[in-house]
């Protein structure tokens, strides 16, 4: 083999290398392979690598080698027809639940990019159908925002925010007496209500002890309101002011139950047919899982969650339905255990189902209200109301401060694909943002899901106008 083509070694002695002679061919893809041990780091990196970056360095001027270490010739006779080397490190990769080989790769970093500048939001809406609405989304006027709070049931309890601070760190003395001067007195302060006035009066730059370095969300409370039909000009008039001072920006709270949903609007983006459809900003942030701005809020971003299986909460479907079907109901301690019973006694009397009767052979409808809760129709017509086996095990997972109890219940659960994102970890608004291709729009969870290949040739069928062409 021609010395110009190969690299030749002589007499290689590094580390446990006996004196070898070899010929490595030049300009081909050659892999060194061997038992732990025999040698094969020693000659590719301690030999190989080692003399070609000696070399380069000996190849600079004198005032460069000044800065550099000096590198010491491997223990061998000779070398011949070695170029410049370069050598990437074996390293172990991650096991991080959030990486991706988008994200490790940060081209994940470039897709958020380009969808936040050329993707076009559409609405999720959803009717009785389970049909999603898609149409374009752009800017709702307050007319329309008025007329969808108006069409909430009447005493619904609300209140009308305006976001002054989003996802900012430091402290806020001075937005709180701006927000005083407006004649305000409430402010929603990552998610909690506060008042402007008490916390104005505690000394020092951060009135509302925030972390210097974390995020902070602050919303001004512009009115509370329990709506009735004589609401209408009281609601225009807050939305108008809310809209104006949260710079197009507006949050409804409202009251369900024991907590308050969140609706934002925005007079910027969101359908024209349902105003509620609506989006703040089209931002990168907005489609990353490891954000809490664009991740789901139902898995916080990993795309799984952990749900109880009624196949391991139910193990012998022939078991009696009323004498240990239900094994989780069966293994707590005593004051647990007559609970559970008290609740399956309520269950069989009301749905007349004999305590004896495998699981198996129980109804259908009787099974569902058992494993899942009644509905509003099964408490009209049974006069009954039953929490249903899996809800109140998420319940008592979610709430107890006992690990063990945690542990033993999380025996009964597997790990399934988020059924709010379809394991797509990022939140619905980002999910109906799309780009345009020969093939049909595509979001930014579906382009994720492909395999390289099929993204590179996706993306390569792009159909954007000509301004977004150019930003693209």
């Amino acid at each position: 083999m021609a010395g110009d083509h190969a690299i030749r070694i002589r007499g290689a002695c590094e580390h446990n290398l006996a004196s070898i002679d070899i010929d490595i061919p030049r300009d081909r893809l050659v892999v060194v392979t061997g038992v732990s041990g025999s040698g094969k780091s020693s000659l590719a990196f301690d030999t190989i690598f080692a003399e070609g970056q000696r070399k380069y360095m000996e190849s600079l001027s004198a005032y460069a080698r000044q800065f550099l270490a000096q590198f010491r010739k491997p223990d061998m006779e000779s070398i011949e027809g070695l170029p410049p080397t370069i050598a990437i490190q074996q390293r172990s990769g991650g096991h991080n639940p959030r990486s991706t080989v988008a994200t490790t790769t940060e081209i994940y970093d470039y897709l958020r990019l380009l969808y936040a500048r050329c993707g076009r939001p559409t609405c999720w809406h959803r009717d009785e159908h389970g049909e999603t609405c898609g149409r374009d989304i752009a800017g709702s006027s307050s007319s329309r925002i008025v007329a969808w709070l108006m069409d909430l049931p009447r005493s619904s309890r609300m209140m009308l925010c305006a976001p002054i601070v989003r996802g900012r760190k430091g402290f806020h003395r001075e937005t709180l007496e701006d927000l005083r001067r407006l004649g305000l007195v409430r402010a929603r302060v990552d998610g909690s209500i506060v008042d402007i006035r008490d916390a104005l009066a505690e000394q020092g730059d951060n009135p509302l002890g925030l972390g210097r370095y974390e995020l902070h969300d602050i919303e001004a409370v512009v009115d509370r309101i329990t709506l009735k039909s004589s609401s209408r000009q009281r609601v225009a008039d807050s939305v108008e002011t809310t809209l104006h001072l949260g710079s197009g920006s507006l949050l409804v709270l409202v009251e369900e139950g024991l907590s308050w949903r969140e609706h934002r609007f925005s007079d910027r983006l969101a359908c024209p047919e349902h105003p509620a459809c609506s989006i703040e900003a089209m931002e990168p942030r907005f489609f990353s899982f490891n954000s809490p701005y664009g991740a789901c809020p139902r898995c916080d971003g990993l795309g799984t969650v952990d749900e109880f299986d009624e196949s391991l909460v139910v193990p012998d479907p022939s078991a009696p339905v009323g004498a240990g079907a239900i094994v989780p109901w069966g293994r707590n301690g005593p004051r647990m255990n007559r609970y559970y019973a008290r609740q399956m006694r309520r269950f069989r009397a009301a749905l007349e189902v004999d305590r004896s009767t495998p699981f198996s052979k129980v109804p259908r409808r009787a099974r569902r209200i058992l494993m899942h809760g009644t509905t509003k129709r099964d408490e009209r017509s049974l006069s009954i109301r039953f929490e249903g086996v899996m809800p109140s095990l998420r319940r008592r997972y979610e709430r107890t401060d006992s690990d063990l109890v945690r542990e033993r219940l999380r025996s009964y659960m597997n790990t399934a694909p988020c059924p709010d994102c379809d394991g797509h970890r990022v939140r619905i608004e980002a999910r109906h943002v799309q780009l345009p291709t020969t093939a049909g729009p595509i979001g930014i969870g579906e382009l994720v899901g492909l395999t390289i290949g099929e993204a590179a040739s996706r993306l390569e069928t792009l159909e954007l106008e000509e301004g977004a062409t150019r930003v693209a």
